[in-house]
């Protein structure tokens, strides 16, 4: 591409945003910097790509620059957006920010390209990447987790010192808008219905998440107990020679990676796959292992094990792994109950996966729907439910469903911030009427099922106070 003197319109003035406009400008071309906000937050962030030669636009993320060659927009940034309509009506190509750090991939020492390993789903992205990451690292790859974990792919591909490998966690968005990818590997973990706001159709969010498996090379793995995923591998054209690879938490089949009185199996990548496996662990390797993150660590073994990984990193990089915060992390035992942070199930597919783990819950939950009906999530869990604190803006919606479903479920409604609520009152609110329900045995769970925003600044400040709460309750009677 010919970056230089390229006039280039990037939107949206956010982590991802400002590293792009950054490196444009440091390849050359002419950047115009453009949100939908114009406040001081937004020109703190802003001022410096002001002072790197970048013109801003705050407060109009609608209008696109008369001159304008090429549009990049930041991940969450829709396809119905005006300014995204004008941009095709002028036939000016749009790009995400990962297609752009494709295009600005830099080569290796040898000549070729550090491979691209990848993944998608509804959950669980953000503890395979890093899984992913520890196991390439424990094979003395220079590796880093990036993409929608944190740290922007376009930092990733012109790190001053150049990754060897890069283990990428791909959203429906940064998909959606890429077009010339081609991972060494890439799998997607599971699909339920997420960001339908955003993306208008379920048939249309999953098209964007298949966009990870054009033109793979090496595999497409595929959750063998999700049949949306494998039919995205058949329908996938890929590069001749791409292997199929699902995982499941049963005994693995041929090319497969799988579990077998509690050892992590792989039938793929060995030489005699017809008639025996590779140990790569097993399942208290994972931590925690719960089954959902067992099926996360197979989806990380077996894109290590494409990308060339020995079974020995496998195992080492699983027990180096530590979990980040807020995925089913326990906190405190209260009154004979555990406390079970879990804030980033922030949908009903990730929030099951948790009530799943646990006998006897305590369960709070509520935020913003995102469009998400909860009937089979409830259904599901009925028989597990002590009781169900509710809170947040779409409380109703899993108070309905509960009627429905499981109507001998005691429901404690403590509102939201239509009632008054702020973040903190809201979290000790629920944690009193959690110790009502709660037994001896019982497990307090924070799986709300639903995004933060309507209380919370995100589901990590929301996980936060839930913990800073419990460990305060714990210490008061400690002491």
């Amino acid at each position: 591409m010919p970056w230089q003197g390229l006039r280039v319109c990037v939107v949206g003035a956010r982590v991802v945003g400002i590293s792009a406009a950054e490196v444009l400008l440091g390849l050359g071309a002419h950047v115009v910097l453009c949100d939908r906000y114009d406040d001081e937050q937004t020109t703190q962030r802003a001022t410096r790509v002001a002072e790197l030669g970048a013109v801003l636009r705050l407060g109009d993320d609608k209008t696109l620059p008369e001159d304008c060659e090429l549009l990049v927009v930041v991940p969450g940034i829709p396809p119905t957006a005006p300014i995204v309509a004008a941009a095709r009506e002028a036939g000016i190509p749009i790009w995400g920010d990962a297609e752009l750090a494709w295009r600005l991939r830099k080569p290796l020492p040898d000549g070729g390209y550090a491979p691209w390993v990848g993944l998608t789903g509804t959950n669980g992205k953000t503890t395979a990447v890093r899984m992913l990451a520890s196991m390439l690292e424990a094979a003395g790859r220079r590796a880093v987790a990036c993409g929608n974990v944190g740290f922007p792919l376009v930092d990733a591909v012109v790190a001053a010192e150049p990754y060897e490998v890069l283990a990428i966690e791909f959203s429906s968005f940064q998909l959606y808008w890429s077009e010339s990818l081609s991972l060494q590997a890439a799998a997607v973990l599971n699909i339920a219905p997420d960001h339908l706001d955003w993306h208008g159709t379920m048939e249309d969010y999953v098209a964007a998440k298949a966009r990870i498996y054009e033109r793979c090379q090496v595999a497409c793995v595929y959750n063998a107990a999700d049949p949306i995923t494998e039919r995205m591998v058949e329908e996938a054209d890929v590069v001749e020679g791409c292997r199929a690879i699902g995982f499941t938490l049963g005994a693995p089949g041929l090319s497969m990676f799988g579990v077998v009185d509690g050892i992590l199996a792989d039938r793929a990548f060995i030489e005699d796959r017809r008639t025996s496996a590779a140990e790569l662990g097993t399942i208290f390797d994972v931590e925690p292992h719960a089954p959902h993150n067992i099926a996360n660590g197979l989806a990380a073994a077996a894109l290590a094990r494409a990308h060339g990984v020995p079974v020995e990193a496998v195992r080492d990089g699983l027990r180096n792994f530590r979990p980040d915060p807020h995925r089913i992390e326990f906190i405190a035992v209260l009154d004979g109950a555990d406390y079970v942070d879990d804030s980033k199930a922030t949908n009903t597919h990730a929030a099951a996966a948790s009530l799943a783990a646990y006998e006897h819950i305590v369960w709070i939950a509520g935020g913003l729907a995102k469009g998400a009906e909860f009937d089979t999530l409830v259904e599901k869990a009925a028989k597990r439910l002590r009781g169900v604190v509710l809170l947040g803006q779409d409380r109703a919606l899993i108070a309905e469903a509960l009627r429905a479903k499981a109507p001998d479920v005691p429901i404690a409604d403590i509102g939201g911030a239509d009632t008054g609520l702020d973040a903190q009152t809201a979290i000790e609110a629920a944690l009193d009427a959690a110790a009502g329900f709660a037994q001896q045995g019982d497990t307090v769970l924070l799986a709300p099922a639903c995004a933060s925003m309507d209380l919370f600044v995100s589901y990590n400040q929301r996980g936060e106070i839930f913990a800073e709460r419990v460990r305060a309750r714990k210490a008061a009677q400690a002491g």
